[in-house]
Protein backbone atom coordinates (compact mmCIF):
# COMPACT_ATOMS: atom_id res chain seq x y z
CA UNK A 1 0.00 0.00 0.00
CA UNK A 2 1.35 3.41 -0.96
CA UNK A 3 1.39 6.18 1.63
CA UNK A 4 3.03 9.53 2.35
CA UNK A 5 4.28 10.97 5.61
CA UNK A 6 4.30 14.60 6.68
CA UNK A 7 4.82 16.80 9.71
CA UNK A 8 6.72 16.14 12.92
CA UNK A 9 7.83 12.51 13.00
CA UNK A 10 8.28 12.57 16.79
CA UNK A 11 4.74 13.80 17.35
CA UNK A 12 1.53 11.81 17.84
CA UNK A 13 0.51 9.74 14.83
CA UNK A 14 -2.44 11.05 12.83
CA UNK A 15 -3.65 8.86 9.95
CA UNK A 16 -6.03 10.28 7.33
CA UNK A 17 -8.21 7.89 5.30
CA UNK A 18 -9.74 9.36 2.15
CA UNK A 19 -13.11 8.58 0.60
CA UNK A 20 -13.91 6.64 -2.55
CA UNK A 21 -13.28 8.43 -5.84
CA UNK A 22 -10.79 10.82 -4.25
CA UNK A 23 -7.21 10.43 -2.99
CA UNK A 24 -4.97 11.41 -0.13
CA UNK A 25 -4.80 14.94 -1.60
CA UNK A 26 -8.22 15.64 -0.05
CA UNK A 27 -6.44 16.06 3.31
CA UNK A 28 -3.97 18.72 2.14
CA UNK A 29 -5.37 21.46 4.37
CA UNK A 30 -5.45 19.14 7.36
CA UNK A 31 -1.82 18.14 6.82
CA UNK A 32 -0.80 21.80 6.76
CA UNK A 33 -2.73 22.52 9.95
CA UNK A 34 -1.54 19.49 11.93
CA UNK A 35 2.16 19.97 11.15
CA UNK A 36 3.12 19.12 14.75
CA UNK A 37 1.73 15.62 14.25
CA UNK A 38 3.23 12.69 12.37
CA UNK A 39 0.68 12.62 9.54
CA UNK A 40 0.30 9.42 7.51
CA UNK A 41 -1.82 9.54 4.36
CA UNK A 42 -2.37 6.21 2.56
CA UNK A 43 -3.75 5.74 -0.93
CA UNK A 44 -6.50 3.20 -0.26
CA UNK A 45 -7.62 2.05 -3.71
CA UNK A 46 -5.49 0.43 -6.42
CA UNK A 47 -6.18 -1.44 -9.64
CA UNK A 48 -5.90 -4.69 -7.71
CA UNK A 49 -8.57 -6.35 -5.61
CA UNK A 50 -10.06 -4.21 -2.86
CA UNK A 51 -11.75 -5.12 0.38
CA UNK A 52 -12.39 -3.00 3.45
CA UNK A 53 -11.21 -5.73 5.79
CA UNK A 54 -7.97 -6.39 3.91
CA UNK A 55 -7.26 -2.67 3.71
CA UNK A 56 -7.87 -2.32 7.46
CA UNK A 57 -5.42 -5.15 8.19
CA UNK A 58 -2.69 -3.46 6.13
CA UNK A 59 -3.26 -0.12 7.85
CA UNK A 60 -3.14 -1.69 11.31
CA UNK A 61 0.23 -3.19 10.44
CA UNK A 62 1.43 0.20 9.19
CA UNK A 63 0.27 1.95 12.37
CA UNK A 64 1.94 -0.65 14.55
CA UNK A 65 5.21 -0.03 12.70
CA UNK A 66 4.97 3.75 12.99
CA UNK A 67 3.37 4.35 16.39
CA UNK A 68 6.01 2.95 18.78
CA UNK A 69 3.82 3.63 21.80
CA UNK A 70 2.77 7.13 20.70
CA UNK A 71 -0.74 8.53 20.69
CA UNK A 72 -2.64 7.30 17.61
CA UNK A 73 -5.42 9.25 15.90
CA UNK A 74 -7.32 8.00 12.84
CA UNK A 75 -9.57 10.27 10.78
CA UNK A 76 -11.69 8.75 8.02
CA UNK A 77 -14.17 10.09 5.50
CA UNK A 78 -16.86 7.96 3.79
CA UNK A 79 -15.08 4.82 2.52
CA UNK A 80 -12.13 5.76 4.73
CA UNK A 81 -14.50 6.04 7.71
CA UNK A 82 -15.74 2.50 7.05
CA UNK A 83 -12.14 1.30 7.00
CA UNK A 84 -11.48 3.10 10.30
CA UNK A 85 -14.48 1.31 11.86
CA UNK A 86 -13.08 -2.00 10.65
CA UNK A 87 -9.67 -1.16 12.15
CA UNK A 88 -11.25 -0.36 15.52
CA UNK A 89 -13.03 -3.72 15.40
CA UNK A 90 -9.93 -5.74 14.54
CA UNK A 91 -7.47 -4.06 16.93
CA UNK A 92 -9.50 -2.44 19.75
CA UNK A 93 -6.51 -1.11 21.74
CA UNK A 94 -4.46 0.46 18.95
CA UNK A 95 -6.30 3.72 18.20
CA UNK A 96 -6.75 6.30 20.95
CA UNK A 97 -8.91 8.80 19.04
CA UNK A 98 -10.95 8.17 15.91
CA UNK A 99 -13.11 10.56 13.93
CA UNK A 100 -15.65 8.82 11.71
CA UNK A 101 -17.03 11.23 9.11
CA UNK A 102 -20.01 10.17 6.97
CA UNK A 103 -19.78 6.40 7.29
CA UNK A 104 -22.46 4.25 5.67
CA UNK A 105 -23.15 1.26 7.93
CA UNK A 106 -26.65 0.27 6.80
CA UNK A 107 -26.13 -2.25 3.97
CA UNK A 108 -27.92 -1.83 0.67
CA UNK A 109 -27.53 -5.28 -0.94
CA UNK A 110 -30.22 -4.62 -3.56
CA UNK A 111 -28.50 -1.43 -4.66
CA UNK A 112 -25.14 -3.22 -4.67
CA UNK A 113 -26.60 -5.94 -6.90
CA UNK A 114 -27.76 -3.28 -9.37
CA UNK A 115 -24.36 -1.57 -9.57
CA UNK A 116 -22.88 -3.74 -12.31
CA UNK A 117 -25.57 -3.22 -14.99
CA UNK A 118 -25.85 0.47 -14.12
CA UNK A 119 -22.09 1.03 -14.31
CA UNK A 120 -21.84 -0.84 -17.59
CA UNK A 121 -23.90 1.96 -19.11
CA UNK A 122 -22.58 4.92 -17.13
CA UNK A 123 -18.87 4.07 -16.77
CA UNK A 124 -17.79 6.06 -19.87
CA UNK A 125 -19.14 9.21 -18.17
CA UNK A 126 -16.34 9.00 -15.61
CA UNK A 127 -13.92 10.29 -18.23
CA UNK A 128 -16.29 13.13 -19.20
CA UNK A 129 -15.10 16.39 -17.63
CA UNK A 130 -18.56 17.97 -17.51
CA UNK A 131 -19.93 14.97 -15.61
CA UNK A 132 -16.85 14.94 -13.36
CA UNK A 133 -17.42 18.60 -12.45
CA UNK A 134 -20.98 17.85 -11.40
CA UNK A 135 -19.77 14.96 -9.22
CA UNK A 136 -16.98 17.08 -7.77
CA UNK A 137 -19.44 19.76 -6.74
CA UNK A 138 -21.36 17.32 -4.53
CA UNK A 139 -18.09 16.55 -2.69
CA UNK A 140 -17.12 20.23 -2.29
CA UNK A 141 -14.15 19.78 -4.61
CA UNK A 142 -13.29 23.20 -6.00
CA UNK A 143 -11.07 24.26 -8.91
CA UNK A 144 -7.97 23.93 -6.76
CA UNK A 145 -8.45 20.15 -6.48
CA UNK A 146 -10.51 19.34 -9.56
CA UNK A 147 -7.61 18.26 -11.78
CA UNK A 148 -6.43 15.78 -9.14
CA UNK A 149 -9.96 14.51 -8.63
CA UNK A 150 -10.48 14.10 -12.36
CA UNK A 151 -7.12 12.33 -12.74
CA UNK A 152 -7.89 9.86 -9.92
CA UNK A 153 -11.45 9.12 -10.96
CA UNK A 154 -10.76 8.81 -14.68
CA UNK A 155 -7.90 6.36 -14.20
CA UNK A 156 -10.00 4.01 -12.05
CA UNK A 157 -10.80 0.78 -13.85
CA UNK A 158 -14.29 -0.64 -14.20
CA UNK A 159 -13.46 -3.67 -12.01
CA UNK A 160 -11.85 -1.55 -9.28
CA UNK A 161 -14.86 0.78 -9.17
CA UNK A 162 -17.26 -2.16 -8.93
CA UNK A 163 -15.32 -3.59 -5.98
CA UNK A 164 -15.17 -0.28 -4.14
CA UNK A 165 -18.89 0.41 -4.58
CA UNK A 166 -19.94 -3.09 -3.56
CA UNK A 167 -17.75 -2.98 -0.46
CA UNK A 168 -19.13 0.44 0.40
CA UNK A 169 -22.79 -0.46 -0.05
CA UNK A 170 -22.70 -3.81 1.75
CA UNK A 171 -20.66 -2.65 4.75
CA UNK A 172 -22.18 -3.10 8.20
CA UNK A 173 -20.87 -2.53 11.72
CA UNK A 174 -18.45 -5.38 12.55
CA UNK A 175 -19.35 -7.64 15.44
CA UNK A 176 -16.42 -6.50 17.62
CA UNK A 177 -16.76 -2.76 17.09
CA UNK A 178 -18.13 -2.25 20.61
CA UNK A 179 -14.81 -3.53 22.03
CA UNK A 180 -12.81 -0.53 20.74
CA UNK A 181 -11.16 1.19 23.71
CA UNK A 182 -10.45 4.69 22.40
CA UNK A 183 -12.53 7.84 22.08
CA UNK A 184 -14.80 7.86 19.03
CA UNK A 185 -16.45 10.86 17.39
CA UNK A 186 -19.12 10.23 14.74
CA UNK A 187 -20.10 13.09 12.43
CA UNK A 188 -22.57 13.49 9.58
CA UNK A 189 -23.83 16.54 7.71
CA UNK A 190 -27.43 17.61 8.20
CA UNK A 191 -27.75 17.89 4.39
CA UNK A 192 -26.66 14.30 3.76
CA UNK A 193 -28.98 11.50 2.70
CA UNK A 194 -31.34 10.00 5.26
CA UNK A 195 -29.48 6.68 5.24
CA UNK A 196 -26.25 8.48 6.19
CA UNK A 197 -27.92 10.19 9.15
CA UNK A 198 -29.42 6.89 10.26
CA UNK A 199 -26.01 5.24 9.95
CA UNK A 200 -24.51 7.86 12.27
CA UNK A 201 -27.25 7.22 14.82
CA UNK A 202 -26.76 3.44 14.65
CA UNK A 203 -23.00 3.87 15.12
CA UNK A 204 -23.45 6.06 18.20
CA UNK A 205 -25.88 3.57 19.71
CA UNK A 206 -23.55 0.63 19.05
CA UNK A 207 -20.63 1.88 21.14
CA UNK A 208 -20.61 3.16 24.75
CA UNK A 209 -17.70 5.58 24.11
CA UNK A 210 -19.04 7.06 20.87
CA UNK A 211 -20.19 10.67 20.66
CA UNK A 212 -22.19 11.82 17.65
CA UNK A 213 -22.79 15.24 16.10
CA UNK A 214 -24.88 16.24 13.09
CA UNK A 215 -23.09 19.22 11.58
CA UNK A 216 -25.11 22.23 10.43
CA UNK A 217 -25.30 23.29 6.77
CA UNK A 218 -23.06 20.49 5.54
CA UNK A 219 -23.49 17.71 2.99
CA UNK A 220 -21.06 14.89 2.22
CA UNK A 221 -17.53 16.20 2.84
CA UNK A 222 -17.06 18.55 5.79
CA UNK A 223 -13.23 18.56 5.65
CA UNK A 224 -13.31 19.94 2.08
CA UNK A 225 -16.39 22.14 2.55
CA UNK A 226 -15.22 23.89 5.72
CA UNK A 227 -11.56 22.95 6.35
CA UNK A 228 -10.88 25.61 9.00
CA UNK A 229 -13.98 24.57 10.98
CA UNK A 230 -13.05 20.89 10.59
CA UNK A 231 -9.44 21.41 11.72
CA UNK A 232 -10.57 23.43 14.71
CA UNK A 233 -13.13 20.91 15.95
CA UNK A 234 -10.73 17.99 15.47
CA UNK A 235 -8.10 19.79 17.53
CA UNK A 236 -10.54 20.88 20.24
CA UNK A 237 -12.00 17.40 20.56
CA UNK A 238 -8.61 15.66 20.81
CA UNK A 239 -7.11 18.15 23.26
CA UNK A 240 -10.13 19.17 25.35
CA UNK A 241 -12.92 16.70 24.58
CA UNK A 242 -14.98 19.59 23.19
CA UNK A 243 -17.65 18.55 20.70
CA UNK A 244 -18.19 20.55 17.50
CA UNK A 245 -21.24 22.78 17.12
CA UNK A 246 -24.22 20.84 15.85
CA UNK A 247 -27.06 18.57 16.92
CA UNK A 248 -26.12 15.79 19.33
CA UNK A 249 -26.92 12.34 17.93
CA UNK A 250 -28.41 9.90 20.44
Amino acid sequence: MQYKEYGHFDGPVMMFLHGGGVGGWMWEQQIQHFSNYHCIVPELVSDHSFSIEQCAQHLIQLLEEKANGKLVIVIGFSLGAQIAIQMLSIKPNLIHFSIINSALVIPSPTTAWMIRPFLRLSFPLIKNKTFAKLQAKTLYIDDRYFDRYYHDSSKMTYDALIQVLQENMTFSIPRNFHNAQGHILITVGNQEKKIMKKSAQVLVQSHPNAKGIMLNNIGHGVSLAQPAFFNRFVENWIKEGQLPVGTVIQ
